[in-house]
C-alpha cells in the first residue's frame, strides 16, 4: 500500500514538472519570437507648413502628444515645381508654377525644425521624410486645347534620409540638384560656337561701308541667335527624365527607388488606387487637364521598394484576399523580390480636412527599441499593422498575432518567418482589444496565401487560438488577418516555410515586374 501511494505521488510530481516545463518552453518560444518588441502607434504621411500643411512641425508634435501617439512620420512634398514650354523655344517661351514644398522652404531649415521639435518633445519620435513625384509628362497641345499633364500625383514616400545632401540629389522633376551634364548639355551649348563666325564677320576689313554693315548685321544676328538658343537650353545640365517624353514608363520611379536604397532609406508607394483629375482654365486657349490614373501595377513594375500604403481613406482592391498584394507575397523564391510591407497612410494636411485627425488612421509598430532606428527597422521588416477608426471612432489594437507549431514550442509574429520543420499542427493565435478598453463588435478573417480560411466574429477584447487543420505539405505559406466591424485593421503577413538566404535585389525589374507575366492578369481581373 505504501509503495503504491508513493508511486502515485511520483507520477503526479512528474506530470506537474512536465506541465511546468511545457509552459516555460512556450514562454521562451514566445519571447524569442517577439524579440522583446514593444508596440508603438505611428501616424504616417503628415504634411506641415514646410509644404502643403496647415500646422507647423511644433504644432503637429503637440497635437500628436495630446492624442497619445508615439511616432509622427512627416512626409512633406519635396518638389512642386511644374513648367510647360512652347515649341520651338520651350526654355524661353514657358510658364512655370511653384507651390510650397521642401525645396522652396529649404532642406536644412526643414531638418533643423524637425530636430528642434524632437528636442522639445523627447517622448515623441519625429521621423523626417518627403513625398516625391519623380516624374510628370505632357501630352496634347495648348493650341489644340488638348494639353494634359500626367502623373503629378504618382507619389512615393521617402523615409530614413538624414543628411541634406541626400535630399538635394534626389532624382526627381523640379530638383536642379539632381541635374547632370551629359551629351545633351553639350549639344544644347553648341550654339555658343556661333560666336566664332560672328567675331570673324565683325573684323574691320578694307571693304565698302555697305559690305561692313551687312557683315556686322549678320554677326549681330548670329550672336542674338546664340544667346537665345543657349538661354533656351539653360541650365545646360539636364534632368534625368524629360517631362516632354511620354515613353519612360516606370524608369524614373525605379531610379528614385534605387537612389534612396543606395543611401540607406526606405521607399513606400503612396495611395496607388485613387484617381486625381482637375481642369484649369487657360483663357482663350481653353482648359489644361491635370490627371493621375490609378496605378496599382506600380507594385509589379518596380522592385526594391520597402512597401506601400494599403490602408487609407479611399477605396482599395489590392489588399483584398487573393489580389495583387497576396500574389506578390506568394512569388516563387527565384523572383527574389522583398515582400512589400503594408502601412497605413493618413494624408494629413490640417484639422480642416473633414474626418481627419492624427489618430484616425495609424500604423502599429513592434519595435526593438524606442528610437528612430527602431522605427525604421520595424517598418523595413514588416513588424507592423495598419488600423483606421472609420465612422465608429473605435481604434482597434492588435495585441498579439502569431502562428505556432510543435505544441507551441515554435512561433512567429507579423514580419517574421516560422520554419515549421515540416510540422502541420499550425495554430493562429490572435488577441484584439480596443484602445478605450470597451466592448465593440469585430469580424475577423484569417487569410492564408490569399485564401480566406476562417471567418470569426465576436467583440473586444477578442482572443482566439484557431487551429489550421488543412495545412498543405511542402509549401511556403503566408498568414495575415483582416478585422472589420469597428473600424478596419490589416496586418502584415507571417511567413511559414524554410528560411531563404537573402540575395541582392536587382535594380532591373524582373519578369513579373516588367509586365511580361502580370499584365494579362491585371486585365483579366479588371
Amino acid at each position: 500500500m505504501f509503495i503504491s501511494r508513493r508511486a502515485g505521488q511520483i507520477k503526479c510530481a512528474l506530470r506537474l514538472m512536465l506541465i511546468v516545463m511545457s509552459c516555460l518552453l512556450c514562454s521562451v518560444a514566445r519571447a524569442e519570437a517577439s524579440d522583446d518588441r514593444q508596440q508603438l502607434l505611428a501616424t504616417v504621411h503628415v504634411h506641415s507648413t514646410a509644404s502643403t500643411g496647415e500646422l507647423t512641425v511644433e504644432a503637429l508634435a503637440e497635437r500628436a502628444e495630446q492624442l497619445g501617439l508615439d511616432v509622427l512620420i512627416l512626409t512633406d512634398n519635396f518638389s512642386l515645381r511644374y513648367e510647360y514650354g512652347l515649341w520651338p523655344l520651350p526654355g524661353l517661351l514657358k510658364r512655370q508654377v511653384r507651390f510650397p514644398s521642401v525645396l522652396e522652404y529649404g532642406i536644412e531649415r526643414y531638418l533643423d525644425e524637425i530636430a528642434a521639435a524632437q528636442s522639445r518633445h523627447p517622448k515623441l519620435i519625429i521621423l523626417p521624410g518627403v513625398e516625391v513625384a519623380p516624374y510628370y509628362y505632357w501630352t496634347g497641345s495648348l493650341w489644340n486645347r488638348t494639353l494634359t499633364m500626367h502623373n503629378a500625383q504618382r507619389n512615393l514616400l521617402v523615409l530614413g534620409l538624414t543628411k541634406p545632401e541626400d535630399y538635394r540629389s534626389l532624382p526627381t522633376s523640379g530638383n536642379p540638384g539632381s541635374y547632370t551634364f551629359d551629351w545633351r548639355g553639350a549639344v544644347n551649348g553648341a550654339p555658343m560656337l556661333l560666336v566664332l563666325p560672328a567675331v570673324w564677320l565683325w573684323r574691320p576689313l578694307r571693304r565698302s561701308a555697305d559690305q561692313r554693315s551687312s557683315r556686322r548685321t549678320v554677326a549681330c544676328i548670329l550672336i542674338v541667335l546664340a544667346v537665345a538658343l543657349v538661354a533656351n537650353a539653360w541650365p545646360l545640365s539636364q534632368p534625368a527624365f524629360s517631362s516632354y517624353d511620354d515613353r519612360l514608363g516606370y524608369r524614373p520611379y525605379q531610379a528614385l527607388i534605387n537612389d534612396v536604397r543606395g543611401k540607406g532609406g526606405l521607399v513606400f508607394w503612396s495611395m496607388t488606387e485613387p484617381r486625381d483629375f482637375h481642369e484649369y482654365a487657360a483663357g482663350p486657349l481653353g482648359t489644361v487637364t491635370v490627371k493621375t490614373e490609378p496605378h496599382p501595377e506600380a507594385l509589379l513594375m518596380t522592385t526594391g521598394y520597402t512597401g506601400f500604403g494599403g490602408l487609407y481613406q479611399d477605396g482599395r482592391t489590392i489588399i483584398k484576399p487573393g489580389e495583387l498584394w497576396d500574389r506578390l507575397l506568394q512569388l516563387p523564391a527565384h523572383e527574389q523580390r522583398p515582400a512589400p510591407v503594408l502601412i497605413g497612410e493618413l494624408g494629413f494636411h490640417g484639422l480642416s480636412d473633414a474626418g481627419k485627425d492624427l489618430h484616425r488612421l495609424v500604423t502599429g509598430l513592434w519595435v526593438k527599441e524606442r528610437t528612430v532606428a527602431g522605427v525604421l527597422e520595424a517598418l523595413r521588416s514588416g513588424h507592423a499593422y495598419a488600423v483606421g477608426e472609420g465612422d465608429h471612432h473605435v481604434q482597434l489594437r492588435l495585441d498579439e498575432f502569431r502562428v505556432m507549431c510543435q505544441g507551441g514550442t515554435k512561433s512567429a509574429s507579423a514580419g517574421d518567418r516560422l520554419d515549421s520543420g515540416g510540422a502541420r499542427d499550425l495554430m493562429v493565435r490572435l488577441s484584439v482589444t480596443a484602445r478605450d478598453h470597451g466592448r465593440h463588435p469585430v469580424k475577423v478573417r484569417v487569410i492564408r496565401s490569399g485564401q480566406v480560411l476562417a471567418q470569426l466574429a465576436g467583440e473586444t477584447p477578442f482572443r482566439v487560438d484557431w487551429p489550421d487543420t488543412t495545412v498543405p505539405t511542402e509549401e511556403r505559406l503566408t498568414y495575415r488577418v483582416e478585422i472589420t466591424g469597428s473600424g478596419e485593421l490589416l496586418s502584415n503577413p507571417i511567413f511559414v516555410g524554410p528560411v531563404l538566404e537573402p540575395k541582392a535585389v536587382s535594380s532591373q525589374p524582373s519578369a513579373i515586374s516588367s509586365g511580361r507575366i502580370s499584365s494579362h492578369k491585371l486585365k483579366a481581373e479588371g
